[in-house]
């Protein structure tokens, strides 16, 4: 999720450090620290492995936050994060490095199914123990390098390298994040019609994370590229959006009820047309002989479940009235049923 910005305000002066508080973002303008205000939105961005930074609109102007080396774009503008945690107590900390164009968590699986021989808490120990020194890992039968100095991860076979980033995990705050210990499983609907996990390799946003965001704001909005492709995930509407070229896909989040019994939820809904034959068939682009899946058309009934869509297929264009139930051929003016039905 490289370059992912936002832009916040800067108040006239810092406020009070209140009990629960474990972090404060400040800027030094002038001869003092200004607390930076939304804190939660920063800290939020800062904890994502994949942001770069984030811009702020101070008195100085409009001024970015480079969250790997915690410096901005203006040498007279100086910028830290004060933790404020209680004695003893220590901070979760996520280390991440750079598989091609995701960031991937150590210990965490990925596309080969092959997991490192460390996680992020093991890289947190050898950090702690010398935030300048290195240290060996095994994946399989490659061995790596990691050189905290530098932040990078070198194959000790091929010389390859890749970037390292260290993060916090975002924390909760008592009476203004309600995050819940039930964990939460998010799932976006893949191309054939199968519920697919959220996952850090994929796009840098695992389900943990996108529950940490939900709980922060249950109306609000995730930005994230993926390749070349921005995507938005709503959770108001519960849809994925390519930012590119306009596909939406369903988003579900399961509860698992107590870590016993996982709450029962609606399947995704089915829709067929009643074909030559009496026969029902599904609605499906997968072999892009039809401009529309049955993923397609939930989206749009779930919008406006007596409204109107239109779609095409190789030959003809069609007309699917959600109010009547039935899809029209617009040239030939045949009509056909159509269902909908919870599987």
């Amino acid at each position: 999720m490289e370059n992912n910005e936002e832009l916040y305000s800067l108040p006239a002066a810092a406020g009070q450090t209140v009990s629960w508080k474990r972090y404060e973002w400040q800027l030094f303008v002038g001869h003092q620290w200004l607390t930076i205000d939304n804190n939660h939105v920063i800290e939020t961005h800062y904890c994502q492995p994949g942001a770069k930074g984030i811009t702020l609109n101070t008195s100085q102007g409009k001024v970015f936050i480079d969250f790997d080396n915690l410096q901005t774009t203006d040498p007279a503008l100086k910028v830290q994060r004060v933790s404020f945690l209680p004695q003893g107590q220590t901070e979760e900390v996520g280390w991440y490095f750079r598989d091609n164009h995701l960031w991937r968590e150590y210990g965490s699986q990925g596309p080969s199914m092959s997991a490192s021989s460390i996680s992020s808490k093991d890289v947190e120990h050898q950090f702690a123990l010398n935030p300048q020194g290195n240290f060996i890992f095994t994946v399989g039968s490659a061995s790596y390098r990691l050189d905290f100095t530098t932040m990078t991860q070198t194959n000790c076979a091929t010389g390859f390298s890749r970037n390292l980033r260290r993060r916090p995990k975002f924390p909760s705050i008592p009476g203004r994040l309600h995050t819940t210990s039930v964990p939460s499983k998010w799932e976006f609907m893949g191309n054939e019609g199968e519920w697919t996990e959220y996952q850090t390799y994929l796009c840098s946003f695992g389900s943990t994370d996108i529950e940490r965001q939900y709980q922060l704001n249950p109306q609000g909005q995730i930005h994230f590229t993926i390749n070349s492709f921005s995507y938005t995930l709503d959770f108001s509407s519960m849809c994925q959006v390519n930012n590119n070229i306009g596909t939406r896909r369903m988003v579900r989040r399961t509860v698992d009820d107590r870590g016993q019994q996982r709450t029962r939820l609606v399947t995704q809904p089915h829709w067929q047309f009643e074909d030559v034959g009496r026969q029902w068939k599904d609605y499906s682009n997968k072999c892009h002989q039809c401009s529309i899946s049955s993923q397609d058309i939930e989206l749009q009934y779930q919008q406006n479940p007596s409204g109107i869509m239109t779609f095409t297929t190789e030959c003809f264009s069609y007309e699917l009235n959600f109010s009547t139930m039935t899809q029209r051929n617009l040239s030939t003016n045949t009509k056909r049923s159509v269902r909908r039905l919870n599987q």
